[in-house]
């Protein structure tokens, strides 16, 4: 597997050949040069018999050796993220099968043979879950890339624009999602979350999520576990550094509340004050400059699933400034 990952080959049969055909990775697993290497099934099989604790444990064992040697400092951490490509082809997604439809089958079968035991979807794999304003939106966007065709940036073929994770998936690996990176083409991808030690580029922490979620929904749980594994090897962290992409404001929060110091630029055209509205915290409701009260409405999901406060007026009477609604994080 270390071999597999180094010479970046994923196909256990080629992995199998490749090192039949090179003496000094026989020399290195400890085989004679006329001495046959295992099918590559078993390669396969073992690796499914591992569980993702031994691997963990594989990390931590080496990062504790690093850190006896020195190499970590502990107190400032660095995180970034890249896609990992899928082994899984555009070409091959299908469309999403209506989540209600599924449903409304099972009673009709129901119905039709008298069963009155409950038939459940126990698998959303293939269905669509994605609620309907969603799919609204991601029409809408459709809609105008009909209109007015324009090619991406890096895109291959225009079609791959109307492909949506709502509306469609790949049979053959249904946890792949597609993203898009500036410059790249629309893909199956994985998201690589990875943290590193600054002081002499120790990685701290990796992992591997779905590829549709922001940096910014990761930075807790990654945090969390780079503070446990320096904290296991007697470190502290102190500092943060990362790019625009894990700014919003439960992750300024979350840091400041665990003595973090965050150094992260504000994302997109944040302005910490507005001319032409005012907040009092202490009534929690905006005033425009009209003199018109914005009051507090409840709250909202963001896109990564982070709670935001809504505030809500009419437009009458509002500078025209404000918009008919004002979001608070």
């Amino acid at each position: 597997m270390l071999v597999g990952y180094l010479e970046n080959i994923t196909s256990d049969r080629k992995l199998v050949d490749h090192c039949s055909m090179r003496m000094d990775i026989l020399y290195f697993l400890g085989y004679d040069i006329d001495e046959q290497l295992p099918w590559h099934s078993t390669i396969s099989r073992i690796r499914q018999l591992y569980p993702a604790t031994v691997f963990e444990a594989l990390f931590n064992k080496i990062f504790a050796l690093c850190v006896n040697k020195g190499m970590v400092s502990g107190h400032t951490q660095a995180m970034d993220s890249a896609p990992i490509k899928a082994n899984a082809s555009m070409e091959s997604l299908e469309l999403k099968r209506p989540f209600q439809s599924i449903e409304r089958h099972f009673e009709a079968v129901d119905t039709e043979n008298q069963n009155q035991a409950s038939t459940a979807v126990t698998s959303t794999v293939g269905l669509i879950t994605a609620p309907q304003h969603h799919l609204n939106r991601v029409k809408h966007v459709h809609d105008k890339l009909r209109k007015n065709p324009v090619g991406a940036s890096g895109a291959s073929h225009e079609k791959a624009q109307l492909f949506s994770n709502k509306t469609h998936y790949n049979p053959h690996d249904p946890d792949a999602r597609i993203s898009v990176k500036p410059g790249k083409a629309r893909k199956l991808n994985y998201h690589c979350s990875m943290a590193v030690d600054t002081g002499q580029g120790v990685i701290s922490h990796i992992q591997a999520d779905f590829a549709d979620g922001r940096d910014s929904q990761y930075l807790p749980a990654m945090t969390l576990q780079v503070q446990s594994r320096l904290k296991a090897n007697e470190l502290r962290m102190t500092e943060l550094l990362a790019d625009g992409g894990y700014s919003n404001g439960s992750n300024y929060e979350f840091l400041e509340l665990r003595n973090v110091t965050p150094w992260i630029p504000v994302f997109g055209k944040y302005k910490p004050e507005r001319e032409w509205v005012t907040y009092d915290r202490k009534e929690d409701v905006f005033t425009c400059t009209m003199g018109k009260t914005i009051p507090f409405k409840g709250f909202d999901l963001t896109f990564d699933g982070k709670l935001i406060k809504n505030y809500r007026a009419s437009k009458k009477g509002l500078h025209p400034l404000c918009s008919k609604r004002i979001l608070y994080a």
